[in-house]
């Protein structure tokens, strides 16, 4: 039997404009199946958290544009675990929103926050993990995350820097820094003590709930005055009128950098955040060219690290292109290089500037 006061708030709000186009505004990558694994990454997201966590406590935060996609593609849950953001306020306001709910249902819980497009392959280790973070939250007022052993100095990550003193599992944090250059991201590595900060969170729903009232007073007493409401018919309006008003600010920035009762543990499973095409490039298996092939049936000459994409058994004849990323989608077709991934979000902007927002 999995252990009823085991809850999951699963944040599957995010647009994924790096992934552009495959993910966009009205479909984001969460929906797809970005490795043509014959499941979308919220489902297999859902199906990991399942491992440890009984299905009904798992908790879906999206936007209220993705309501029917959550229902679709996890068809076993019910509307009490589909939680709305009526606009987008970036994580601490639903994170709030969605631990006030399940105080309110019970108030034993012990949450983890986990995004919906990671990609994590060692799901047994991956409970194991959280199960340690579980077992220390329901002893301990802690707020806790997983940190990832960093394999590069990535200069596309926040870094966790732990006390290194201890030779415990589960290290106190001395801070979280932000995404660093290239030259500070290989000190980092070098002290050793530094992990990257994957937003995995782990706490009692009674150490979170605490450390917003005393961190984030106004976020606080905006979403408590919906107690009454919660989980019942008037929250929905309750939401509506108050949500839009919440600060945007990130769950990181709200509490975890500002509280002294932080804890990580170093994660023993492979993570990839499949945040750009060239992580995704990574994780996926090459032909003899180098080429990570997706969907399509490729001839390739010369041609190799090429990211390709396209609709199902689409013939694809590439010559002479190195280290590109080429996705076909209906009508926007992308030929673009690797090295300039992080600038994608850039062209989506100009491409909605010139050809209308229906492109992003």
């Amino acid at each position: 039997m999995k252990n009823k006061n085991y809850y999951a708030i699963l944040m599957a709000g995010g647009v994924g404009s790096r992934f552009w186009p495959i993910s966009t505004q009205d479909f984001p990558k969460q929906f797809h199946d970005m490795l043509g694994t014959g499941d979308t990454l919220i489902q297999k997201t859902f199906q990991r958290l399942s491992l440890l966590i009984p299905k009904e406590n798992i908790f879906i935060l999206t936007n209220e544009l993705y309501n029917d996609l959550v229902f679709e593609q996890l068809p076993e849950v019910t509307k009490r675990q589909v939680v709305l953001e009526p606009a987008m306020r970036n994580t601490a306001p639903c994170i709030l929103y969605a631990s006030l709910k399940i105080q309110k249902e019970n108030p034993d819980a012990l949450i983890i926050v986990a995004p919906s497009d990671h990609w994590i392959e060692d799901e047994a280790t991956f409970s194991k993990n959280v199960q340690q973070a579980f077992d220390f939250c329901s002893q301990n007022n802690a707020l806790m995350t997983l940190g990832i052993q960093p394999t590069f100095p990535n200069t596309g990550y926040g870094y966790i820097e732990f006390d290194k003193t201890s030779a415990k599992a589960i290290k106190s944090v001395h801070q979280f820094r932000e995404k660093p250059d290239y030259e500070t991201a290989k000190q980092f590595i070098d002290q050793g003590n530094f992990l990257w900060n994957a937003g995995i969170f782990m706490w009692s729903v009674k150490s979170v709930v605490q450390a917003f009232q005393n961190n984030q007073p106004k976020l606080f007493s905006l979403f408590e005055k919906g107690i009454s409401a919660y989980n019942t018919h008037s929250e929905e309006a309750f939401i509506k009128e108050n949500y839009p008003k919440a600060e945007n600010v990130s769950v990181d920035y709200a509490l975890m950098e500002t509280s002294k009762n932080v804890y990580v543990i170093a994660a023993e499973f492979d993570w990839n955040d499949l945040g750009t095409w060239g992580s995704l490039y990574d994780k996926l298996n090459k032909d003899s060219n180098e080429n990570a092939v997706v969907n399509a049936r490729t001839l390739a000459e010369d041609a190799s690290g090429n990211m390709i994409r396209t609709k199902k058994d689409k013939i694809v004849v590439v010559d002479g292109l190195q280290d590109y990323i080429i996705v076909d989608k209906e009508d926007i077709l992308l030929i673009y290089p690797k090295t300039k991934e992080q600038d994608i979000k850039k062209v989506l902007q100009k491409v909605k500037d010139k050809f209308g927002v229906q492109y992003g």
